[in-house]
């Protein structure tokens, strides 16, 4: 069971993945005001000053006193995700982390894990990812399906998205030398080779904070 400082640290996660959710609605819902009443959209970061700016002229004065509320409510979600942010950034102390592996995500995976160590072995991170795949076994037979969703769902998502800057920014990374070459087989094996990667991206990351393996030892290097 997590300690009260570690349920707390990992609130903090799940509070920007809230205010970013905020954002994301209410953005939409101005979307879906002006798509009702002038059959057009608004662009992506339509709240913000210069886009506002723009849009003015275009706007009805209905639409207008309808979504100058939401820019309000956005600016102040976007406050209060930025304030989130850097206080889950402060919590990780390494001046120098490799190029895709930014602060903010260490921060966030280190909160949902609480403790590193709680793992004894190897399997124990990657089955936490929820990243295995299932399997469906009768006497000799075996056959495998797809990955069993029953770790936590805030690390997988974290992982299949640090895979792929990863696989972009660090190409020694060994799990990546190794898997490199189903990427280019079809979109579903390249699909099943992030999940892949990501499992053991968790496995790296495992090794790395328990002080099991350097970065320098896994592949991912600082350029």
């Amino acid at each position: 069971m997590p300690t009260v400082a570690e349920q707390q640290r990992r609130e903090l996660g799940r509070q920007r993945r809230f205010w970013n959710k905020q954002v994301r609605q209410l953005e939409n819902h101005g979307r879906a005001l002006r798509l009702e009443h002038e059959l057009q959209t608004l662009p992506a970061g339509w709240a913000g000053p210069r886009k506002w700016k723009r849009l003015l002229p275009e706007l009805s004065e209905f639409l207008r006193t309808h979504l100058d509320p939401l820019r309000a409510q956005i600016g102040s979600a976007k406050a209060q995700l930025e304030r989130l942010n850097q206080q889950i950034e402060a919590l990780v102390v390494e001046e120098r982390l490799p190029k895709g592996l930014g602060r903010l995500t260490l921060s966030l995976l280190d909160g949902e894990v609480c403790d590193w160590h709680r793992f004894k072995h190897r399997k124990a991170p990657g089955s936490y990812t929820g990243c295995c795949p299932s399997e469906h076994s009768s006497g000799p037979n075996q056959r495998q399906g797809s990955i069993d969703r029953h770790g936590n769902k805030h690390v997988r998502v974290l992982l299949v998205e640090t895979v792929r800057r990863l696989l972009r920014w660090q190409p020694l990374w060994q799990a990546r030398r190794k898997l490199i070459a189903r990427m280019t087989a079809g979109t579903a094996l390249r699909k099943k080779t992030v999940v892949a990667l990501a499992r053991q991206l968790a496995v790296d990351l495992w090794r790395w904070r328990t002080g099991r393996a350097s970065l320098a030892e896994l592949g991912l290097l600082n350029y």
